[in-house]
């Protein structure tokens, strides 16, 4: 019995291995390098996608149950939801926003959700594995897209095809060549402006991005953390695991729907942007 129990004390893992294990993802292949193309992150895009189908699947049963009556309280929320982001559209987008608004809309629920998927605990699906006993099939598995960096920068890269897109609309292929190589220093500083302005796109996609992942990749770590305070066998660190946990999830509430709404805000700013010149 105490064979047992002293392999079993061997065989758990250290703090240091339990976080990186809840940090890595199902995956096709070992990442090479800081940048590698060839990788895909199997439960991100999963979970990106699953979650674009429940936001649609919401929007579109609140779309089919709506009355001109008093509404519920579901048909509430998402006209509180609907209104808010239109607003927003109107004093940022100054043009035809027939398109932009429901765009930040798609976006502010669907990061909504995703990043509400941190709320689940943060050992449900390992140990789900294990008990369906395919454990060897998904070693890794990471809930949050958001707290991955490839699915946070893929959004931003759809909202940078929007912004030059929209400035492409609006200034007309040869006007936005022009305001390129002319913004915001003058046609004879041409070589200068094109870099600036390439600079200027790539910051705007890249800090997008990175925004969003570091505040989520920030809050699932503090949750692993706090897991970890759980695992002493003290009275000190089941009460602190309890308390810390309570007031974080209670805090995080916030730090989901802050984040959805920042990145809404930041992609209204953009295309608004990209509807004006220099």
């Amino acid at each position: 019995m105490t064979t047992t129990v002293e392999g079993a004390a061997n065989h758990a893992p250290t703090a240091s291995e339990y976080i990186k294990h809840h940090l890595g993802h199902l995956s096709n292949h070992h990442q090479n390098g800081p940048v590698d193309f060839s990788i895909l992150h199997y439960d991100t895009i999963f979970w990106s996608v699953l979650m674009g189908v429940i936001g649609c699947l919401l929007m579109w049963t609140a779309a089919r149950r709506a009355t001109a009556g008093v509404p519920g309280r579901f048909q509430a929320a998402v006209e509180i939801v609907v209104e808010m982001v239109d607003n927003q559209a109107k004093s940022i987008v100054h043009g035809d926003r027939s398109f932009i608004a429901p765009a930040a809309l798609t976006v502010f629920v669907w990061v909504a959700l995703m990043n509400s998927l941190d709320f689940l605990p943060v050992d449900l699906f390992s140990e789900a594995f294990k008990w369906l006993g395919v454990e060897h099939v998904f070693p890794y598995h990471r809930v949050v897209p958001t707290a991955d960096l490839n699915g946070t920068i893929g959004i931003s890269l759809g909202v940078l095809v929007l912004m030059i897109y929209y400035g492409i609309k609006i200034k007309g292929f040869g006007g936005w060549i022009h305001e390129l190589f002319a913004a915001p220093f003058g046609i004879y500083m041409a070589p200068f402006n094109l870099l600036l302005n390439i600079i200027e796109y790539a910051a705007k996609m890249v800090s997008l991005g990175m925004r969003l992942f570091g505040n989520m990749f920030a809050g699932e770590l503090l949750f692993l953390l706090i897991a970890l305070l759980g695992s002493a066998a003290t009275v000190f660190g089941f009460v602190g695991h309890v308390i810390a946990g309570s007031i974080w999830a209670i805090f995080h509430i916030l730090i989901v729907f802050l984040q959805a709404f920042i990145f809404m805000m930041l992609t209204l700013v953009y295309l608004g942007q990209a509807h004006e010149g220099h």
